[in-house]
């Protein structure tokens, strides 16, 4: 019996390690979520100010048309696939991955991938997709750089037409409880055109309107692509919290469940202790 205890104690000193692990990733997640919402807060208003300089130009030229606003009949599809670097975050990768791939198999046209993040890399590379860029090291804490090297990798494949539509696939951030995977068209992209209909102030564009455009749709591009990294870092670190804050729940209670059993057995071990000095002394009787 004795040794039913040593094994307990054992078990309940290896569950509460790991509890001190899940723990502490709980707190970091805790603060790097907190200072992904704040990016998060910054990056939205440059966004929606590009956003609407490009529907105000559309909307004084009569939606003048534009090499990269065209549309044409779609053969092959560029997918930037945002994943994370680590796990221990629930099933926010497997989410993610999933969502693109069920889109591939959908629309069964010809697929490039550029995958942010090891877990998309590893996934996509070994299933033979077509990887045409990697990014890894950036998941958690992304940088409007690591957007624009991302931005000008699919413009250039669209504009050479290797590929002719790009679309995003991240985890978009709800709350810290809730992050739902999303697809997103980036071009040719409707939002672009969203309120362009109607005629507004007259306005000049030096040196000119298509000069103009070849500057803001980039940009427009780099800056979705930077809010959906963040969105996704924000994503992650509230999946891996909410992952590792069970964990930690979990552990407790396989705690005091031990430290039930513990006390069980060793009230047997000690009822069975007096039993048999009871036993001896009434056998020398």
């Amino acid at each position: 019996m004795a040794e039913t205890t040593r094994d307990i104690k054992r078990r309940i000193r290896g569950i509460s390690n790991t509890r001190q692990i899940t723990k502490a990733m709980e707190l970091v997640s805790s603060a790097k979520l907190k200072r992904a919402r704040e990016r998060l807060e910054k990056s939205r208003p440059y966004y929606n100010t590009v956003l609407s300089n490009i529907q105000d130009i559309l909307a004084t030229t009569g939606n003048m048309k534009h090499p990269l606003l065209d549309n044409r009949e779609v053969k092959s599809s560029l997918y930037i696939v945002v994943s994370a670097d680590r796990g221990l975050a629930g099933g926010y990768n497997a989410g993610v991955i999933r969502l693109a791939e069920n889109k591939i198999r959908e629309d069964n046209l010809d697929a490039k991938i550029i995958a942010v993040g090891s877990k998309a890399r590893d996934y996509f590379k070994k299933r033979g997709y077509d990887l045409v860029g990697d990014f890894v090291g950036i998941s958690e804490e992304p940088e409007f750089a690591d957007a624009r090297k991302i931005g000008n990798i699919a413009l250039e494949l669209y504009k050479n037409k290797d590929i002719d539509e790009i679309n995003i696939v991240y985890t978009k951030f709800l709350g810290t409880i809730s992050q739902e995977p999303t697809i997103l068209k980036l071009l040719p992209s409707t939002e672009v055109h969203e309120g362009s209909s109607e005629r507004r102030t007259v306005t000049e564009f030096e040196p000119s309107t298509e000069e103009v455009l070849s500057y803001l749709i980039p940009k427009y591009i780099q800056s979705t692509i930077y809010g959906a990294l963040i969105e996704a870092s924000s994503s992650e670190q509230a999946a891996r919290r909410v992952a590792m804050e069970a964990a930690t729940d979990n552990a407790d209670e396989m705690i005091d469940e031990l430290n039930i059993s513990y006390n069980r057995a060793r009230q047997a071990a000690i009822t069975m202790e007096i039993t048999e000095i009871v036993s001896g002394a009434d056998a020398l009787k």
